[in-house]
Formats: C-alpha cells, sequence, structure tokens
C-alpha cells in the first residue's frame, strides 16, 4: 500500500494507472457542517497495488482527475453517486467509463442496493472489520488500522468487479446496467439549481402565493448555503421554512408570528434576507399549471384497477426471480402506474431487455391473455 501526500508521488502513481485496463476508487469525507462534501482521503487500487492518496496534505489532484476522464479506464465505484458528486465539485465534470458494482450486483440477483461489506462477504466470504467506520477522516494523522480499514474499500472491490464482469458477459447482460451508469454519471444530476429545490420539499398546500413563497424562499436558502458551504438546514428547517410560505409575512413585525422562528433569525440579516425573498415572490406569481403540476406529483390509479396493480406487481416479482435480477431494476411502481393507465411509452419497462424479461408478460395480463396460477404438484407458480 502506498501513501500517496506529495504532488510527485500522485503524478507517479497516476503513470502507473494509466496503463491499467480498470481501477478501484473510493473516498471517505465529511459533510456534516457543510454543503459540499470535504473530501479527506481518496482510496484506489488496480490489480498489482493499492494507494491512499491523502487530498489534505495540500496535493494538487489533477493528475487523478484526468485519470477519471480516461475512456481508456473503466472507474469502478461501489454506490458511487456520493464520490461521484465530490469529483463533480471539485473538478466540474464527472468520471468516464464507470462501473458501479452495486447497481450490477442487481442485474447479477443480489440483494437490492447491497451494501459493500455484504457483497464482499457473498462474493468473496470475507468479513469486513467495521470497527473504523466512524472515524472522523479530517483528523491526522491516521493510523494504520485506520489506513487499513479504508484501503479495504478498494481492494476487495478488485475481485468483485472481476466476479461481476464475468457473470454479465457470461450471462449476456453487460448492456443492462448502461441506462443506470449514464444517469449516475449525468452532469445534471450534480448541478443544483436553486430554482428547483422547492420541488424537493414535501407540503399539503398547493395555492399559487404559498407555491411562490415556497419557491424563493427554497432558492434562497440554496444559495445561501452555496455562497457560505452551510447545510441548508442551518439556516432554514424545511418545516420552518414551509411555515412562513403559509404565512407570507410582509415585513418583520409579521414575521414574528411564524412558529418556530427564532428571535435571532427575525432580527438578523436572514429576517431581512426572508422578507426580501417574499417581495420578490409577490411579484412572480406561480403560473396556474405549474400549481396543477404540483397538486398532481404521482399518477393515481382507480380503485377499480387497484388489483390488477397488485396483479403486475406478483407478475414482477416472479419474472425478475426468474431472471435473477432483482425487480426494482426491471420496473417500479410508477413504472407500473403507466402501464395500468395504458401509457406503457412513459416507461422503460417496455423497452430492451425489461421487455423481453416483463413488459410483454405485463402487456399480456393487461390484455387478459395471460394467467398466474398455482401448480400443486410441482409447488410453484406459473405464468401462462
Amino acid at each position: 500500500m502506498q501513501i500517496i501526500d506529495t504532488d510527485e508521488k500522485l503524478i507517479n502513481f497516476c503513470n502507473v494507472l494509466e496503463k491499467q485496463d480498470f481501477i478501484t476508487v473510493d473516498s471517505e469525507f465529511i459533510r456534516e457542517h457543510c454543503y459540499y462534501p470535504k473530501l479527506c482521503l481518496l482510496q484506489v487500487a488496480y490489480n498489482e497495488d493499492c494507494a491512499v492518496i491523502d487530498p489534505l496534505a495540500n496535493i494538487d489532484l489533477s493528475p487523478f482527475f484526468d485519470i477519471l476522464q480516461n475512456q481508456k479506464i473503466v472507474k469502478v465505484f461501489h454506490s458511487g453517486r456520493q464520490d461521484i458528486e465530490i469529483f463533480y465539485n471539485l473538478s466540474g465534470k464527472t468520471p468516464k467509463n464507470v462501473f458501479d458494482t452495486q447497481i450490477a450486483a442487481m442485474v447479477c440477483g443480489f440483494a437490492e442496493n447491497i451494501g459493500y461489506s455484504n457483497l464482499v462477504r457473498d462474493i468473496m466470504h470475507i468479513d469486513i472489520d467495521k470497527s473504523q467506520r466512524l472515524t472522523d477522516w479530517s483528523i491526522r494523522p491516521l493510523d494504520e488500522a485506520q489506513l487499513k480499514y479504508a484501503v479495504c474499500d478498494v481492494t476487495y472491490l478488485v475481485d468483485c468487479y472481476k466476479y461481476l464482469r464475468e457473470y454479465m458477459q457470461t450471462n449476456n447482460r453487460q448492456d443492462w446496467i448502461k441506462e443506470e451508469i449514464i444517469t449516475l454519471c449525468d452532469e445534471h444530476g450534480y448541478c443544483i439549481n436553486p430554482d428547483e429545490v422547492w420541488l424537493k420539499i414535501k407540503h399539503t398546500a398547493h395555492s399559487p402565493q404559498f407555491l411562490a413563497a415556497l419557491k424563493y424562499l427554497a432558492s434562497w436558502r440554496e444559495k445561501r448555503a452555496q455562497k457560505f458551504n452551510t447545510p441548508r438546514s442551518s439556516i432554514l428547517k424545511d418545516e420552518v421554512l414551509l411555515n412562513i410560505a403559509s404565512t407570507f409575512p410582509k415585513s418583520l413585525s409579521e414575521l414574528k408570528t411564524v412558529r418556530n422562528l427564532k428571535s435571532e433569525v427575525i432580527n438578523g440579516r436572514l429576517g431581512e434576507e426572508i422578507i426580501e425573498a417574499l417581495q420578490e415572490a409577490s411579484h412572480n406569481p406561480m403560473p396556474s399549471e405549474i400549481c396543477r403540476a404540483d397538486r398532481k406529483q404521482h399518477h393515481s390509479v382507480p380503485n377499480h384497477e387497484q388489483s390488477l396493480m397488485e396483479i403486475l406487481k406478483l407478475l414482477l416479482k416472479i419474472k425478475s426471480q426468474e431472471a435473477g435480477v432483482i425487480a426494482k431494476l426491471v420496473a417500479d411502481d410508477e413504472d407500473l402506474r403507466y402501464i395500468v393507465l395504458n401509457q406503457p411509452q412513459n416507461t422503460k419497462t417496455m423497452q430492451s431487455w425489461r421487455y423481453d424479461i416483463f413488459g410483454k408478460f405485463a402487456e399480456q395480463i393487461c390484455k387478459g391473455k395471460l394467467s398466474i396460477t398455482y401448480n400443486p404438484k410441482k409447488k410453484v407458480i406459473e405464468v401462462k
């Protein structure tokens, strides 16, 4: 195991990585007290060796970012979304030619969203020591136990990747994870638009005034959190944001009537900024079509079609088990709703390999051309 803590060591290491067919990558970070996760450690492995890279040693990570952009090298992650988010924040780009073992494990029949330690246990029959999992990775120096724990996240990943890759090649499933990998590496997924943050806040009110207030308050909070690199909840929690949007105060005196809003917020700069955001909202009312879209966030299934929905869920479970793939990867509840509502063009389930496994059978069920029965002699459920 190498310890990379100088620019020269990183350049030399990256020169070696450049010759590899694949590398495994993981990171350790903290995000409790900041908006952007703080990268504290990078772990990288390949067939012959592994290394931990110390970003806190004030080294230039550009050579490693170049490796991440190298299309010839497969970058292997396990549940890599948070790692990729960090690389995007630091370099402005997501890695190229990515393989995620958690996604691959689902098309190979492992548990849904299987954790790394469980995957290692299932494939390699090794139990990983988790005693260092609560380490504060920003503290230096790191001791031998911490470094050994950190590097395990990439060394065992080498053999896990080889196993999953071989299984997928043998069973012609290489293309089954393409859509998920494309989504995982889509840079738009890591570029947060403050004007759209309000859409992720759960609420039950849908008046134009409320939605306009919520949109501008959420946008203000997000921009402030980004500017000062602080968690959005440390500025205002969602609950308080919703209370302000519901009350829609026009002045600081009216702001005092909002439930759960602290006096230091009202009397400080935050109070003034809240009123400014609400004034902007009052001059930019929410269009009625957006209000309607917000009101109907999910396509509901009529009561008389609920039984068909349950039959499709059962069919999905049966067909997924037969194919040895996790059902969630084939279809989710929203996909099934579209099928029940006769809008199959809106779901990925009716395309490509998913159609062969499940979609075509779902079509037949909906047309009354397929049945699900229990064979008591064979003690199996049959679809015919």
